[in-house]
């Protein structure tokens, strides 16, 4: 007795004679034989799996070998980096003394991401590193609120040390909200996500956490001790080009 499967015989059982004239009965029947455990296992599987509504036709085989995740995930790094020097080029060409404080503040992000990672631990893979990349990218748009608040406050003619404290402030609301939903979001796809979804929501989880750490304290403290020195003076902050109005 032949089992086909897509056309090809997977198993050629050999039926008994006491068989011959009552047939198989009950609906089932055992295959016995030197089996050896993967084959068994195999069998059972291409009988479970069944058969294909349509033949398979084999197009193309490509063999890849284990490097390849490496050095996808190096190339990412690097892209990672290049962002952050990009970003931190920007930061300082817009807001000057403000942007260098916020390099500084991304610096230490940087450092507690991978402190934070030694010691969970966290496995960098792809959708982790694009997690990481995101977070970075909500640790400068904190930073950019603040600064964009302290910058009004400048030009209604405010001092260096009430506009600070006035800038944080003014923005404190809107970052933790922010932060807050980010938080929830990566709670639900690490709850209900699937490996590589987890990956991505613990990283972006962590990342922002520490983003709302840096952006509120470090970026205020940084820019605390930079105003202790004369050489920071109110046109060194970059005050807007256009007009606010009361």
């Amino acid at each position: 007795m032949a089992i086909i499967l897509d056309g090809e015989s997977i198993s050629e059982a050999s039926v008994g004679n006491q068989f011959a004239n009552t047939g198989i009965t009950g609906g089932s029947a055992t295959i016995s034989g030197n089996f050896s455990a993967e084959n068994a296992r195999e069998l059972e599987v291409q009988l479970k799996g069944g058969s294909l509504p349509l033949p398979i036709e084999i197009v193309e085989t490509n063999t890849i070998g284990a490097l390849l995740g490496s050095s996808n995930i190096l190339k990412s790094l690097y892209a990672a980096i290049s962002g952050l020097i990009f970003v931190g080029i920007f930061m300082i060409f817009n807001y000057r003394i403000l942007g260098f404080v916020s390099v500084l503040s991304l610096v230490l992000y940087g450092f507690f991401n991978l402190a934070l990672y030694s010691l969970i631990p966290v496995t960098l893979t792809l959708p982790g590193i694009s997690g990481l990349i995101l977070s970075i990218g909500m640790a400068v748009d904190a930073n950019i609120l603040i600064f964009e608040r302290i910058r009004e406050e400048l030009y209604d003619g405010n001092t260096l040390t009430r506009s600070i404290d006035s800038g944080f402030q003014r923005a404190n609301s809107s970052i933790v909200d922010g932060h807050i939903t980010t938080l929830l979001s990566c709670f639900v796809l690490f709850l209900l996500g699937t490996n590589f979804v987890k990956g991505f929501a613990a990283t972006l989880g962590i990342g922002v956490l520490i983003s709302l750490f840096t952006s509120l304290n470090c970026s205020k403290t940084i820019l605390r001790f930079f105003t202790t020195y004369q050489s920071l003076r109110q046109k060194n902050l970059y005050l807007p080009r256009n007009n606010f109005s009361n």
